[in-house]
């Protein structure tokens, strides 16, 4: 039997169900459990694909191509489960499903209506594909109250009656602030959160409260009352130095073993945390630190670059070091005085991002590190910057660009038209929809034998996930190659360059998939492990 646990938020927004229910996914799976994680959004897109980062974070792509929330990025860090198309719903999806259907007359002229056409729809999906689980959450976007989340609200507290209730549980996160003035804990925006939740027939089982101090038993006491929930019931999230404390910080608080009791499970494998202190002894104890650049167009909102900032601090557990990351503007590059900045670090990684905003910062980045031997990670748009740079600057293409940014009489870097997806050839064009369009999902790629990419990686053929409308033009191979940059990464029909690099430097290398997305703490990604070794190597030099 598949048991379903619902997590909802009140208070304010950014409190940290994303993390709370992937650190609760990882502690079920620690005691033998199968576990899926699900992302329900209340906004209207249909997909994060078309959003600003500066709106809504980095968006997530999973091995099957789908564009989703960020949150689904802590759901595979913290569990090791691959996301699928299946783990993520927004409105805008539910209510276009509901249309197509309307327009084709599947509902026989029935007025179509939010209860029961687009609740039954959310718990359609909720109930989709769970075979051989035991566990599955389901995280709710937003803040209860919120006027686009009702439908969401409505849908889990529907399943609560048409499921068995030993089947479902509700976890509420919410905010015990501190207020300075008085020096006291308010446990009052507890007990509206809770209130507004129980106006709408959901009575929260758990309550995971957020706090910066310890609540006292009698402050804990006090919410169990007012809000009907058993006192044991009543879990403190405190603060912790790094999310990987997480885990363990709420099993000391006893919050999956209140979940188990919630459900009645009496006989629960025992837990095994190993990998957890493991984890948490690297970052908390390092041998060492290294300096890392990341020149981006989206610095000044960090979760634009989540996946990337935790691969990074991947790489530092595999390699017992802290990662101090530099975010800098890539427009403060364009000018050349500034460039002495990246100068003293010990590693440049230049992320994905798409526009022609930053973009000379970011391959005057690229000519740094390359002319200083300093470690260069270049992914995505990073790995067009540098290709652009090694074909002006080395391969003497003056005028060498991308038509990303307009017409080009050398498109160095150009607009995929058509790639081999399984056994479809996809074509796309210029007037297409941005949303779903691009290059997504997994593909496979062919190492060069004895290049850096083939040792680093120990294997040929590798899968590694995409996104991206642009692509180095292949064309350009010859000439780059005769310059000192090598291809060494090729999609299996030799078309599509993924992977460059440059032989004559210590660790140069652009990628054009993102392996960031498929980094864990318990299995840094060999990209990352390599580049904050190439880092840690840097950094004794200097």
């Amino acid at each position: 039997m598949t048991r379903f646990i619902f997590i909802t938020g009140g208070v304010v927004s950014s409190l940290g169900k994303g993390l709370a229910s992937a650190a609760l996914g990882s502690l079920l799976q620690a005691r033998g459990y199968k576990v899926r994680l699900r992302k329900l959004d209340p906004y209207l897109n249909v997909d994060p694909g078309t959003m600003n980062p500066f709106e809504h974070g980095e968006c997530y792509v999973t091995d099957d191509g789908a564009e989703t929330d960020l949150d689904l990025g802590h759901y595979e860090r913290f569990t090791g489960v691959s996301a699928r198309q299946s783990d993520n719903v927004t409105t805008g999806r539910i209510y276009q499903t509901i249309i197509e259907k309307e327009r084709r007359g599947d509902y026989l002229g029935s007025t179509v209506q939010v209860i029961p056409h687009v609740t039954n729809a959310i718990k359609e999906f909720v109930l989709d594909d769970v075979e051989g689980l035991d566990f599955v959450l389901c995280e709710i976007g937003g803040t209860v109250g919120d006027i686009e989340a009702l439908p969401f609200f409505e849908a889990i507290r529907q399943l609560g009656n048409d499921l068995d209730r030993d089947q479902t549980a509700y976890v509420h996160l919410t905010l015990v602030p501190y207020i300075p003035s008085a020096k006291e804990l308010k446990t009052k925006p507890t007990q509206h959160s809770v209130k507004e939740l129980r106006s709408i027939g959901i009575q929260p089982d758990l309550l995971l409260c957020r706090c910066d101090r310890e609540i006292p038993a009698n402050e804990r006491r006090k919410i169990g009352r007012f809000c009907n929930v058993r006192e044991e019931a009543v879990i403190q999230a405190l603060d912790v130095g790094s999310i990987y404390e997480v885990p363990l910080s709420y099993h000391a608080e006893g919050f999956d073993v209140e979940v188990l009791r919630t459900f009645g499970i009496k006989d629960a494998p025992e837990l095994d945390l190993s990998r957890w202190i493991e984890i948490v002894e690297r970052v908390t104890q390092p041998e060492g630190e290294v300096n890392i650049a990341v020149v981006g167009k989206y610095v000044g909102l960090q979760d634009a670059y989540k996946s990337l900032a935790e691969a990074l601090t991947h790489g530092g557990i595999d390699n017992r070091v802290k990662v101090n990351i530099q975010w800098l503007e890539s427009e403060v590059f364009e000018d050349p005085d500034k460039l002495h900045v990246l100068e003293g670090v010990d590693g440049i990684l230049v992320p994905g991002g798409f526009g022609e905003r930053g973009s000379e910062g970011k391959i005057a980045a690229a000519k740094v590190a390359r002319e200083k031997d300093i470690p260069y990670f270049g992914i995505c748009f990073g790995m067009q910057m540098a290709v652009i740079e090694a074909a002006r600057n080395m391969a003497g293409i003056d005028n060498a660009s991308s038509t990303e940014f307009g017409p080009s009489e050398e498109a160095v870097v150009g607009l995929m038209t058509e790639w081999v997806q399984g056994n479809q050839l996809v074509e796309r064009g210029e007037d297409d929809d941005l949303g779903g369009t691009m290059r997504l999902g997994a593909y496979d790629c062919t190492l060069t034998e004895g290049s850096q990419l083939h040792e680093i990686y120990g294997q040929t053929n590798i899968s590694e996930r995409h996104r991206h409308r642009y692509e180095v033009n292949i064309n350009y191979r010859d000439r780059l190659e005769q310059s000192g940059l090598i291809f060494s990464g090729l999609s299996p029909d030799g078309v599509l360059p993924e992977i460059v690099e440059n032989p004559a430097h210590p660790w140069f290398i652009g990628v054009q998939f993102h392996p960031e997305l498929k980094s864990k703490p318990f299995e840094p990604h060999p990209l990352f492990a390599s580049f904050i070794k190439a880092a840690v190597t840097q950094s004794r030099l200097v």
